[in-house]
């Protein structure tokens, strides 16, 4: 029987998919990926208004809303962003947090909109999804110094240490890995993700970017996490089927998502009726 994994982390939204967006969840419903969350935090508030149509169009489909730190150039509007985070299938704010490696909003911007973020988390009671770069301390700072443990969240893309997973862990943060776990040159995340703890590791893709081995210098699609979870179940030494399992359990867990079977159910009828 094959396993079901879930893409936590994707821009299905973006224009890079229009001419095969379809075909791409085909393809990742033959890859056993029954569960998708799209990230509608990308040119501004017109990513979130892509990803909220996009999970209104499909039944694996969910999404976030917020604003990414290299859009927190723009006026502060949370009215709308909670507005927007009422929808049924929003599970989860963001991505939002600090990126101080592209520095593209100013820091004293990047901090408003993320504090904003995390403070609209808890009063939604909804998971946070965390952009980190170059500023890991700094983020870890504000959510500990906010409560976020409350509500949770993920690390995406993570690039840190398994000593930073551990201070994540303690504040009810997982950590999510896509494709570059799987480039021959990321050893030493190999090693990272080999001493973090099997639940409290998620997968993604963060397509279009970052396509894993064998795909890599391609556009990415949420069919190819499979690759990043084979990966990644080497290199934890146990099978396929194992990793699967904890990834969408936790996933599941965190973002509130229904059981794969109700979603196979959903689509077989939407099928058979056509």
């Amino acid at each position: 029987m094959q396993s079901y994994l879930i893409d936590t982390h994707t821009h299905l939204d973006s224009k890079e998919f229009d001419p095969d967006r379809e075909e791409c969840l085909v393809r990742a419903r033959d890859a056993g990926v029954w569960q998708i969350v799209d990230i509608g935090a990308t040119d501004g508030f017109e990513g979130a208004r892509r990803a909220q149509s996009l999970s209104e169009s499909y039944t694996q489909i969910f999404h976030s809303i917020g604003i990414h730190p290299h859009d927190a150039d723009r006026p502060l509007d949370i009215v709308r962003l909670k507005g927007m985070l009422s929808h049924p299938k929003a599970v989860a704010v963001g991505e939002t947090g600090l990126d101080f490696f592209r520095d593209w909003s100013p820091k004293e911007k990047q901090y408003e909109w993320f504090r904003a973020q995390v403070s609209l988390a808890l009063e939604v009671q909804k998971p946070i999804i965390i952009h980190c770069r170059d500023a890991s301390s700094e983020c870890l700072a504000v959510l500990q110094e906010m409560e976020a443990h409350l509500v949770g969240g993920v690390f995406h893309c993570y690039p840190e240490s398994a000593e930073f997973a551990r201070k994540l862990q303690e504040i009810n943060f997982r950590v999510s890995f896509p494709g570059p776990v799987t480039f021959p040159k990321s050893q030493a995340l190999r090693e990272t993700v080999k001493e973090i703890p099997l639940e409290q590791m998620m997968v993604e893709t963060d397509a279009p970017y970052m396509a894993p081995v064998p795909h890599r210098g391609k556009r990415c699609e949420s069919a190819f996490v499979r690759d990043t979870a084979s990966v990644i179940a080497e290199v934890k030494e146990i099978s396929l089927e194992e990793l699967a399992a904890s990834t969408t359990v936790t996933a599941q867990k965190l973002f509130g998502l229904p059981p794969v079977e109700s979603i196979k159910d959903v689509y077989q009828k939407t099928a058979g009726a056509q």
